[in-house]
C-alpha cells in the first residue's frame, strides 16, 4: 500500500483531531521484569498497528546496546518486521547511531527497507554510541574505549552520497553502489523507486542542531532525557537553518516521555519505577524495566530520590486530560513542529492503553 504522505516531502506531517501538531511514536521496545524480548516485540507490532489506525504520523525505534530493558539493538530488523504488519504509517530510526556502523551498510539496510515499504521510511541518525564506552569499542572493533564520534560530519556526507549514488569522479568510492539504490535505475532495463529515505539528525545538545540547520535537514531533539537543553537547541537549529533541496524551512520534532493511565496514581507508580530504572542505568547497573512493586520495595537514598523526582518532572503523566494539557503546554513553550511520544511503563498493556487514551483525548481518528 502506498504511503499516506499528505504533504509530499515525506517529512512534514498533518495534525489530526485537536492535536496542535502531528503526534508520533518513539518505541524503545521495553522489556519489563518478568517479560521477554519476544513479548516486547509483539507489543511493538500491536503498538505500530494501533498508531497507524489512530492517525499517528510516524513510528521510530531507537538503537541501544548492552541494555537488558531495551530490545532494539537492530532497528533495521525491527522496522522490516513492522513494515510487514503496517501499510501507511511512516517507519524509521530514532535513531541509528552512525559511528557504530559503516555508512555503506546503513545505506544498504535502509535501501532495503525503502524497497519493502516505498515512500514511508525515515533514516534518523545520532552521533552518540547508544551505549557505554566499552560496548561502543566492541561495536567498532577498536581498542580505544573512549573513542569519540569526531568524524560524524564526514560519515554523514559519505552516507548521503551512498544513498544518492553521487560520489564525484575520482573518488575512491565512485564505483561502489548501495543496493537497493539509485544505481539500479541507471542499469540496462532498470526501474528504480523515486523515493529515498529522508535523513534526520538527532541530538541532545547543540552539535547536531547546528549541523542539521547548516545542511537544511529535519531535526529531532531528545527532550525526554535532556529537557534543559530543548529550547536552546531548537533556537540554535532555527538560527542555523539554511534552505536546502530537502526543506525550505526548519522542521523539528521533540521526543517526549508521556504516560496516560485510567488512574492518576498508577501513572505516578510507573514513573517512579522508570526512575528506578534510570538510577540503575546511571550507576552502571542496567537491568530490565522494574515493576512498580520493585520500586516501592526499593530504599531510595536521598540522592536517588532527588534524581527520581527531577527525572519524573519531565515525564508528562497522569490522566488523559492531564497528559493532553501537559503536551499542549510543552508545544506552546518549544514551538516544536511534531511531538514524538515514548511511554515509560512496565507492561505492554499499559503502553498500548496510554496511546489509546492520548488519541482519545485529542479526538484522533479511528480507521
Amino acid at each position: 500500500m502506498a504511503a499516506d504522505d499528505r504533504t509530499g516531502d515525506g517529512i512534514r506531517g498533518t495534525a489530526q483531531g485537536a492535536a496542535p501538531v502531528p503526534l508520533s511514536v518513539l518505541d524503545l521496545v521495553t522489556v519489563g521484569s518478568g517479560r521477554t524480548a519476544g513479548d516486547a516485540l509483539r507489543t511493538s507490532v500491536a503498538l505500530s498497528r494501533l498508531a497507524e489506525s489512530r492517525g499517528f504520523h510516524r513510528y521510530w525505534v531507537a538503537e541501544h546496546h548492552s541494555m537488558p530493558r531495551v530490545a532494539s539493538s537492530s532497528p533495521a530488523v525491527i522496522l522490516a518486521h513492522l513494515a510487514a504488519h503496517t501499510g501507511r504509517i511512516r517507519l524509521g530510526s530514532g535513531g541509528v547511531m552512525l559511528p557504530n556502523h559503516a555508512p555503506l551498510v546503513i545505506a544498504e539496510q535502509f535501501g532495503t527497507l525503502e524497497a519493502l515499504a516505498p515512500g514511508r521510511v525515515d533514516l534518523g541518525l545520532g552521533r552518540a554510541p547508544g551505549t557505554d564506552g566499552a560496548t561502543a569499542a566492541a561495536l567498532r572493533r577498536t581498542d580505544r574505549p573512549g573513542e569519540g564520534p569526531d568524524d560524524f560530519p564526514e560519515q554523514l556526507v559519505e552516507l548521503i552520497r551512498f544513498l544518492d549514488d553521487d560520489f564525484p569522479e575520482g573518488h575512491p568510492y565512485r564505483r561502489i553502489h548501495a543496493v537497493p539504490g539509485p544505481v539500479q535505475a541507471t542499469s540496462p532495463g532498470g526501474v528504480q523507486s523515486p523515493h529515498r529515505p529522508p535523513v534526520w539528525l538527532l541530538g541532545s545538545s547543540g552539535f547536531s542542531a547546528r549541523l542539521a540547520g547548516a545542511l537544511g535537514l529535519p531535526f529531532a531533539f531528545a527532550h525526554h532525557f535532556s529537557a534543559q537543553n530543548t529550547v536552546p537547541a531548537l533556537d540554535l537549529y532555527r538560527e542555523s537553518f539554511r534552505p536546502s533541496e530537502v526543506l525550505d524551512a526548519p522542521y523539528a520534532l521533540i521526543g517526549v516521555a508521556a504516560l496516560a493511565t485510567d488512574d492518576e496514581k498508577e501513572a505516578r507508580r510507573q514513573v517512579v519505577a522508570a526512575g528506578l530504572n534510570m538510577v540503575r542505568l546511571r550507576t552502571g547497573r542496567p537491568g530490565l524495566f522494574p515493576s512498580p512493586e520493585e520500586a516501592e520495595a526499593h530504599r531510595f537514598s536521598p540522592l536517588e530520590r532527588e534524581f527520581v523526582d527531577s527525572w519524573g518532572a519531565n515525564v508528562v503523566h497522569g490522566t488523559a486530560q492531564e497528559v493532553r494539557d501537559g503536551l499542549d503546554a510543552l508545544h506552546k513553550r518549544t514551538g516544536a513542529d511534531e511531538l514524538m511520544l515514548t511511554t515509560p511503563a512496565h507492561t505492554g498493556e499499559l503502553r498500548l492503553r496510554s496511546y489509546e487514551l492520548i488519541a482519545d483525548a485529542y479526538g484522533l481518528p479511528t480507521t
